[in-house]
């Protein structure tokens, strides 16, 4: 089995920055994918951001030139670095993880942004 946690959520003035961190432990032996996605209320689900096992991100249009993802295999972490925070940002943030094609979720970390 596998656990995640999240933190680095929070409430933020627009303009603000906030860094998201997702550890994982238990059974892993390899962990491919990793991203971020978020929900606010009333909304679906959505990918933010996504880096492959080889360093290759992919993120929404939305947040693109504002919101950085990165890795680090050594501590089998995901980080999600926002910047230029705005309103519509505000939402549940969530890590999700591939390893060996099973996706494993975190619980969620709110964002709120707001003056």
């Amino acid at each position: 089995q596998v656990q995640l946690v999240e933190s680095g959520g929070g409430l933020v003035q627009p303009g603000g920055s906030l860094t998201l961190s997702c550890a994982a432990s238990g059974s892993i032996f390899s962990i491919n994918r990793m991203g971020w996605y978020r929900q606010a209320p009333g909304k679906q689900r959505e990918l933010v951001a996504s880096i492959s096992s080889g360093g290759s991100t992919n993120y929404a249009d939305s947040v693109r030139g504002r919101f950085t993802i990165s890795r680090d295999n050594a501590k089998n972490t995901v980080y999600l670095q926002m910047n230029s925070l705005k309103p519509e940002d505000t939402a549940v943030y969530y890590c999700n993880i591939g390893v060996l094609g099973v996706f494993y979720w975190g619980q969620g970390t709110q964002v709120t942004v707001s003056s």
